[in-house]
């Protein structure tokens, strides 16, 4: 065994001392700044599927990127179509009454929700690259529309002024989406973290239901606040106004809706129940109202709708009023919240079909559908969840399903509209209240506090913030507590102290294995993040607090001195001046306490990064190692360090040695 071991020590002797990790040669300037650039805007190399290609072919992929209708439609067969068409007609199904339903919401004509339903799926037909993402009014822009552009031009005393703000803030919204996706800048999105969507999403739900409480009542007038306090204050003051035969039809409708959408869940191949069990509620609810003369028993009704498609309205914007401004806060506000549903909806159903949804581009079609809508008497559009679980269900192939729901929506416009005069208002509340309930991810909640205490307080937070404050304030602390989370990460890194395996030359963390043990008179740390300027000064002084604190466990338990700190480097993808700044004031301090300093697994932008500014030299190159384990074993070789090889058993592989 001595022998053996002998023999283990001579090779991993020469292999620390013959292997080492080389500075990488020096690349242009133009090329390091033009793979950055490329690696940020462009992660997923767009141009690939261009370039390969020869002669006039290129045009033609280009078309293809720009318009991903190019990429199915040359296969596209009679089998697809009627998949789609079924689909398209199922989704046509629910998007009318929600159309209308959402446009109440957002105290807009109620057909400007057909609208709706008809030019923007055409665009992101041509435009979409997700399959299942049905394009449509969602009920949190047209809250937002409510809530921020009724305070400028009230809605029941300014109806034209306020129509022109929802078409002004529209087209601002697909400006600011198609700009994100042009300028590759889609990264921005993501700084909505998860578990801010989810609360702010629920809280957003909470309010819309909140809401409904006007229509569900009889009432006749209610608050234009959000918040709950506002919304119940309301309801109790006006409580000698309730009108029983409003809350008899809405209970009764709002019991039908959730019991097809409860069957549905249970038996999935029963989807269309709970696809047309809101068209079904108008319909019945029309010809109820009808029968009995609604409207003189206190249910009121939608009205009049107007006959044909969708007139201009580019006239309409106000690029230059004393209103710009509004509609653009609530454009940007509500494309973003737009972006974030709608790519995190496209992107789940694409992985359930092992194919990819590209962020930038779907980006650019929200935004040309949103500019195009509103040229067209549309408001905002996005992928809502239930018309993209409708879309999925109903056995959509394309997003032609959207083509065939415009053409049934047009249909509509063209011949059906005066079918929907007595249909109650109290109706299309249930369908709001019952798509929102399901808007609400208990089981996600369930699964951060699980999971994820931290993230589960950022939902909580946004809940709260949406439903105590208002839309606008559960956006900010979301967009606020995101961006304050990856600051931490950024200028608070993890450094963690690793201990070797028992027979083994791998170390790993000693917190998480309790069989990992120090190896006396050294140190080995590892830092989990690039060194920026950022946390340079936090980890300088958090690595001598780690030392501070080993040799004050050192002088307790009578163990031999630290000789050498090893700095696991494998985890720092990069590194700036300010870090470069770090280890050499981190060096100069070891050294006036006679400790070692020694890097382990350094990457290449490192070593060159340390070679340019001395720093490597000050180190010395022989204090470079590939691995943990010889840095070890080098050191106490090297730091008189009074432990034999039995504490740190350095296996090498022999194609490591000359």
């Amino acid at each position: 065994m001595v022998g053996q071991q002998q023999v283990v020590d001579a090779a991993a002797a020469a292999a620390a001392a013959t292997t080492r990790v080389p500075v990488p040669p020096p690349k242009p300037l133009l090329r390091t700044i033009g793979g950055n650039l490329m690696e940020t805007f462009f992660p997923d190399d767009p141009f690939r599927a261009v370039a390969r290609e020869g002669g006039g072919r290129r045009a033609l992929a280009a078309l293809r990127y720009v318009f991903p209708f190019l990429e199915w439609l040359p296969s596209y067969s009679l089998a697809t179509l009627w998949a789609d068409a079924v689909a398209g007609v199922t989704i046509a199904s629910l998007a009318v009454p929600q159309g209308i339903s959402y446009a109440k919401l957002g105290d807009l004509p109620p057909i400007m929700g057909l609208y709706s339903s008809f030019v923007p799926p055409l665009v992101y037909a041509v435009m979409g690259s997700s399959r299942e993402l049905a394009v449509g009014t969602t009920a949190v822009a047209s809250l937002l529309f409510a809530a921020t552009l009724g305070k400028e031009a009230p809605p029941g005393e300014k109806p034209e002024l306020y129509a022109a703000l929802a078409f002004t803030a529209t087209f601002f919204a697909g400006v600011f989406q198609a700009g994100l996706g042009v300028l590759r800048l889609g990264f921005l999105v993501d700084l909505l973290s998860h578990a801010a969507i989810v609360g702010f999403m629920g809280g957003a739900a909470t309010i819309v239901c909140m809401q409904q409480m006007k229509g569900m009542l009889g009432l006749a007038h209610f608050t234009t606040s959000t918040d709950v306090v506002a919304v119940i204050r309301s309801v109790v003051t006006q409580s000698h106004q309730w009108r029983w035969q409003s809350i008899v039809v809405g209970c009764c409708f709002l019991v039908f809706l959730l019991f097809a959408r409860y069957i549905s869940k249970r038996k999935p191949k029963w989807f269309l129940l709970s696809a047309m069990a809101p068209l079904a509620s108008v319909i019945a609810g029309s010809v109820l109202v009808y029968l009995i003369h609604g409207e003189r028993h206190g249910i009121p009704v939608i009205g009049y709708l107007k006959k044909g498609i969708n007139p201009p309205s580019a006239s309409d914007l106000l690029l230059s009023s004393p209103h710009t401004m509004v509609a653009l806060k609530t454009g940007i506000i509500t494309g973003i919240i737009g972006l974030a549903e709608g790519i995190a909806i496209g992107r789940s159903f694409a992985m359930l079909k092992s194919y990819n949804v590209d962020g930038n581009k779907e980006m650019i079609a929200f935004g040309v559908m949103n500019i195009v809508g509103s040229c067209t008497s549309c408001y905002l559009t996005a992928g809502p969840f239930s018309r993209a679980a409708v879309n999925h269900n109903a056995g959509c192939k394309t997003p032609m399903s959207n083509a065939v729901m415009a053409v049934a929506v047009m249909l509509t416009l063209l011949f059906l509209t005066p079918l929907f005069h007595y249909t109650p208002l109290v109706v299309l509340s249930a369908i709001i209240i019952s798509a929102m309930i399901g808007i609400i991810d208990y089981k996600a909640v369930g699964r951060l506090w699980k999971v994820d205490k931290i993230d589960f307080c950022v939902c909580v937070g946004t809940y709260l913030g949406v439903v105590f404050g208002d839309i606008q304030i559960g956006l900010a602390i979301a967009v606020g507590i995101s961006i304050l989370r990856i600051l931490l990460f950024v200028a608070r890194p993890k450094t963690t102290v690793l201990g070797k395996m028992p027979n083994s030359t791998n170390f790993r963390r000693m917190d998480q294995y309790t069989v990992a043990k120090a190896v006396p008179g050294l140190l080995v740390l590892r830092i989990d993040s690039p060194i920026y300027f950022a946390n340079s000064g936090y980890l300088r002084e958090r690595i001598m607090r780690w030392i501070d604190h080993e040799e004050d466990r050192i002088k307790a338990e009578g163990l031999e001195s630290l000789k050498c700190v090893v700095l696991d480097m494998g985890a720092v993808a990069s590194i700036d001046t300010s870090g470069t700044k770090m280890l050499e004031d981190l060096k100069k301090n070891l050294d006036r306490s006679s400790i070692q300093i020694a890097l382990a697994n350094p990457g290449s932008e490192i070593m060159r990064k340390l070679d340019k500014s001395n720093v490597l030299g000050l180190i010395g190159e022989e204090w470079i190692f590939l691995t943990v384990g010889e840095a070890c074993y080098y050191a106490q070789q090297n730091c008189k360090i009074g432990v034999g090889m039995g504490a740190v058993e350095c296996v090498v592989d022999p194609e490591h040695m000359v």
